[in-house]
């Protein structure tokens, strides 16, 4: 987890980079830089009104993924089911999009229901095959592991089968004990309370994650009016062409 002074520099880093003209390879001090800033990967949280994106996104996991994901080879009624079962006024959901706004990432935070262990919270998450192999998983946890801290949360579960590696990995990289029970495991994670540095960087990660998808979000708009634009054109060359002939 960053502290909020390498979010913002960061963030700094990041602006400065896209506003720099490119005049040639990074400098030996520019490469080490960049090295030492951690790179931000937009996470949003997600509401209600993008319960169907997140039913699309579960059922793009191939079955293999689904098995991992839910513990049982979960069919499309028993997704659309889970989807529908959401909590967002108890749980929290984060996702991360590409640059077609499509949902390629997502983390479920669920808290306990039970009064005892309110400050206990399981952890789940999926990424598409597509996506894989740029630690958004981790990422993912992080983010997740941030906001249970501000919300009170000292342990964090997360429930898998034993050979789900990848998932493991993530929960024992972060300092979890994860206990093996035959096909499934048990990590479990102790968090430290909230600080104000926890509650700075999750404003402002959550803020560039707004900025970063408003920003996609413009930049599709742009691409899709441009799209039919050039279909109108070529309806009506070849309008013309018929014409002619």
């Amino acid at each position: 987890m960053f502290a909020t002074k390498d979010w913002l520099k960061a963030s700094w880093y990041a602006g400065r980079d896209m506003l720099r003209p490119v005049t040639g390879a990074p400098s030996a001090a520019e490469r080490r830089v960049k090295q030492e800033v951690p790179v931000m990967v937009p996470i949003r949280a997600l509401g209600p009104s993008y319960r169907e994106r997140i039913t699309q996104h579960l059922l793009q996991l191939e079955p293999a993924d689904r098995y991992l994901r839910f513990g049982y080879a979960a069919n499309d009624e028993q997704i659309r089911r889970y989807a529908e079962q959401l909590d967002f006024n108890r749980d929290e959901i984060f996702g991360i999009y590409n640059r077609r706004l499509e949902l390629i990432a997502m983390a479920h935070l669920a808290f306990s229901e039970h009064p005892e262990h309110k400050d206990c919270a399981e952890f789940g998450v999926s990424v598409l095959k597509q996506a894989r192999g740029r630690g958004f998983g981790a990422r993912l946890f992080e983010r997740a592991i941030m906001h249970a801290r501000n919300e009170g949360v000292n342990m964090v579960f997360i429930h898998a089968l034993s050979e789900n590696t990848a998932m493991l990995k993530i929960a024992r990289n972060a300092g979890a004990t994860v206990r093996r029970d035959g096909s499934e495991s048990e990590a479990y994670l102790q968090i430290p309370r909230a600080s104000f540095d926890t509650r700075m960087a999750e404003m402002v990660e959550q803020q560039f994650a707004e900025v970063d998808y408003q920003i996609k979000k413009q930049a599709k708009q742009f691409w899709d009016f441009l799209a039919n634009v050039q279909e109108v054109r070529s309806g009506v060359q070849d309008a013309r062409h018929q014409s002619a002939e």
